[in-house]
């Protein structure tokens, strides 16, 4: 069952599915999803939780997986996805949709007050600490610490906010 605040604004186009496995997403206050979010439960039985405050732009895809938490003040960009599982693809002998899923990697955790740039795509197992920047088009996984800078491919810290 979703928990949505009614404090939330949901654009009508977002798409917020309902799980067939008991996993839930949950909508702090003030909350703003726009136009074509897509939060879609696949590839294992987490939730999405979305803290006060966050605003999701339009294009933005949450996949459930190993479950999804972001904090307070989230702000995401067009066209970002947040993918919390892996499609299992090593045996040669089966398709990849035979193999479902790899083990979790713990999902992905964002903290407080950070904000994600245009086009990003974090993975299973992101964990970016409080304050944290990323820059348009930067691909995510692992930790991060609090107020990193993070951009480019690979990943790295380019500075701190001061």
């Amino acid at each position: 069952m979703n928990r949505i605040s009614t404090l939330a604004k949901i654009s009508p186009l977002a798409d917020i599915e309902r799980s067939v496995r008991g996993n839930y997403v949950a909508v702090g206050d003030d909350v703003t999803i726009d136009s074509f979010v897509k939060i879609k439960f696949a590839g294992g039985d987490g939730n999405v939780e979305i803290g006060p405050r966050c605003y999701l732009n339009s294009g933005v895809v949450i996949y459930s997986g190993n479950g999804v938490r972001m904090g307070a003040g989230v702000l995401i960009a067009a066209n970002t996805t947040l993918a919390a599982t892996n499609h299992e693809y090593r045996a040669r002998d089966r398709t990849i949709i035979e193999q479902r899923f790899m083990p979790s990697r713990g999902g992905i955790v964002i903290g407080d007050d950070c904000w994600l740039g245009a086009n990003c795509v974090l993975l299973d197992g992101t964990v970016l600490g409080q304050g944290c920047v990323v820059g348009a088009g930067t691909v995510l996984k692992g930790e991060w610490p609090d107020y990193a800078v993070i951009a480019g491919n690979p990943a790295r810290i380019v500075r701190y906010r001061e």
